[in-house]
């Protein structure tokens, strides 16, 4: 099973260098995170030294899996993408190194109110963004990410807005994806000009869009199938 995790990575490294090359970019500038939702621990373990991030989906199985950790907290951070309900707020900031679906102020605020009871360092987090627009999925609309980031940096100054996270519409459209994936990257400059925040991150793009997003400048790319093979339901 290593072998083939190993192999799969270095395939997915592969695509991400020739398209950070055809779009004039350096690789360096794009991380992997390998999507481990309902792939057990062990997997994972030993996809770890190969990745430069973990992505979980559900607050609850990532609290499960970090007991179970044998590879040390320092190996490889674990980002929470999926969505935060606001009764998860005090297990994920126990269990992650980095939130990237805040998509509303009360949740921004339920991580503040924490963090200060807790005297912690400041949190990093992504604001998620509704490119598509589908209403299936979690996100703040893009005419309404700056008003967040304002909010954020006004009442909830223990978070440190790092980027930006979308997830494309499930399409074979290139020409829809490219619209998704750009149009996050000039709604980062926009927010960039009205912050003053670097905002270095762009976490876009999945196992089946991951080099569209990369020649888009995704600085994340997403990566579950491609790596670990299909979901193990439980």
């Amino acid at each position: 099973m290593v072998t083939d995790i190993r192999k799969n990575i270095a395939a997915v490294r592969e695509k991400i260098a020739a398209a950070a090359a055809s779009a004039g970019r350096d690789p360096s500038e794009v991380r992997l995170m390998g999507v481990t939702k309902y792939h057990p621990v062990e997997m994972m373990a030993e996809a770890a030294p190969y990745l430069d991030l973990i992505g979980e989906n559900k607050v609850q199985e990532a609290a499960e899996k970090r007991g179970l950790w044998p590879c040390g907290a320092a190996s490889c951070p674990w980002h929470l993408i999926g969505h935060l309900q606001r009764n998860k707020v005090r297990r994920a900031l126990e269990s992650f190194d980095l939130v990237e679906s805040i998509d509303a102020p009360q949740t921004a605020a339920a991580m503040e109110r924490l963090l200060r009871e807790k005297g912690a360092r400041r949190f990093p987090v992504f604001i998620e963004v509704n490119m598509s627009r589908e209403a299936a999925k979690h996100g703040v609309a893009p005419e309404e990410a700056e008003r967040l980031l304002d909010n954020i940096m006004k009442e909830a100054p223990s978070l440190s807005v790092e980027g930006l996270m979308t997830v494309a519409a499930d399409s074979d459209d290139e020409r829809l994806l490219r619209e998704t994936f750009a149009g996050l990257r000039e709604l980062r400059e926009r927010l960039r000009r009205a912050s003053g925040l670097p905002l270095p991150e762009l976490s876009m793009g999945m196992s089946g869009d991951f080099v569209t997003a990369v020649e888009e400048g995704s600085t994340i790319v997403r990566v579950g199938s491609a790596i670990f093979g299909p979901r193990i339901y439980n």
